[in-house]
């Protein structure tokens, strides 16, 4: 067992989590702590620019990466642990860019100055190797899911609803593993309100509750071929174009997008070997009671929050790139093909000692 610090910046561009975890990397996982850092408005504004690999991503690149070495020394002052008991660090950095039928991803963040700022050993770029064997990069987590979900009954679907929604599709046998973007999950909706209100985000899914799904724009939105392609397939951040709500109100549009988001993931279930008997949703959309409302209609099975077995969905993330990192220096597979589409099972992961 290896005492490990994940961390996690999302597609949601809210801020940083760090997790501090035990774990042996195969199917042993004990979280210890958890701690959220917000961006600023100003930062987080100069991260969306550099979406696409534009702006100046050298310098917002440094400035993520002193966010996330002052991110785990507050990980560690809250745990009360010293650096020099910590054996590794899992850092994902921050997607700009991913665009795989290209070989193409790029997850900003400097591991080597990670690792000289906090003194602890870094493992960083996990996705690069998946996508130049030909995989998607993404989802990651499958595996680390399939870990937690030793013992819940199955099949089981692990729904994270972060920026873009991913699924785990967990059956009996021992690789029985399926994953792939569902679509987009809150990436959408939180564009459409920040530009309509000024909030970050539909707090509670309340905007979305006031209005009325406009049929016409979803069935649009929904008229796309990533839709019919069959799992494994991952998405960027800004994949869907939102012009079909363009001329919708604020309500009606935030109920549009979140139906889409609900209706994004119905369309994953042709591509799965038998329904989930049951749902666990981790990642900010589980926060989003309209949302779920709209889940349970759509997913004809229960639809819980994955605090219902006792897992933390604001820490899931960070864990898991924890949980990586142990598999990266074991050499360890972090995808296989049935979760990124990686012809052969594959590792990943770039080192940086202390």
């Amino acid at each position: 067992m290896q005492t490990v610090v994940g961390l996690m910046s999302g597609t949601s561009m809210d801020g940083i989590d760090a997790a501090l975890v035990r774990t042996d990397g195969v199917d042993r996982v004990e979280p210890l702590a958890f701690r959220f850092t917000s961006y600023d408005d100003g930062f987080r504004a100069r991260l969306r620019a550099c979406l696409g690999g534009k702006g100046d991503v050298a310098d917002v690149e440094h400035n993520l990466t002193e966010a996330h070495a002052a991110a785990v020394k507050g990980l560690l002052a809250q745990a009360g642990v010293s650096a020099t008991d910590v054996d590794l660090i899992g850092f994902h950095g921050h997607t700009i860019l991913h665009a795989p039928h290209e070989r193409r991803t790029w997850q900003i963040g400097n591991g080597a100055l990670l690792a000289q700022r906090t003194g602890i050993a870094v493992v960083h770029d996990f996705r690069t190797a998946d996508v130049a064997a030909g995989g998607q990069g993404a989802p990651l987590a499958p595996l680390f899911h399939r870990a937690l979900a030793s013992g819940l009954p199955r099949p089981l679907a692990v729904l994270n609803l972060g920026g873009v929604g991913n699924v785990t599709w967990i059956g009996d046998g021992e690789d029985d593993v399926i994953a792939c973007d569902t679509g987009p999950a809150n990436a959408l909706v939180d564009d459409w309100v920040l530009a309509k209100t000024g909030r970050r985000y539909d707090e509670g899914g309340q905007l979305a509750r006031s209005g009325a799904v406009h049929a016409l724009a979803l069935t649009e939105l929904l008229d796309n071929p990533y839709f019919d392609r069959p799992a494994p397939k991952s998405l960027d951040r800004d994949a869907f174009d939102p012009a079909p709500v363009r001329g919708l109100s604020p309500e009606d549009g935030a109920a549009t997008l979140t139906a889409f988001t609900a209706f994004a993931v119905e369309r994953v279930l042709p591509h799965l070997p038998a329904p989930p008997v049951r749902w666990l949703v981790t990642g900010g959309g589980r926060h989003n009671a309209t949302l779920m409302e709209m889940l349970r209609d759509r997913l004809r099975a229960p639809v819980d929050p994955v605090e219902s077995v006792g897992w933390d969905g604001d820490a899931l993330e960070a864990q898991a790139f924890a949980y990586l990192a142990v598999r990266s220096r074991l050499g360890l597979p972090l995808s296989l093909p049935s979760t990124t589409g990686v012809p052969v099972p594959v590792t990943g992961g770039r080192y940086h000692g202390p």
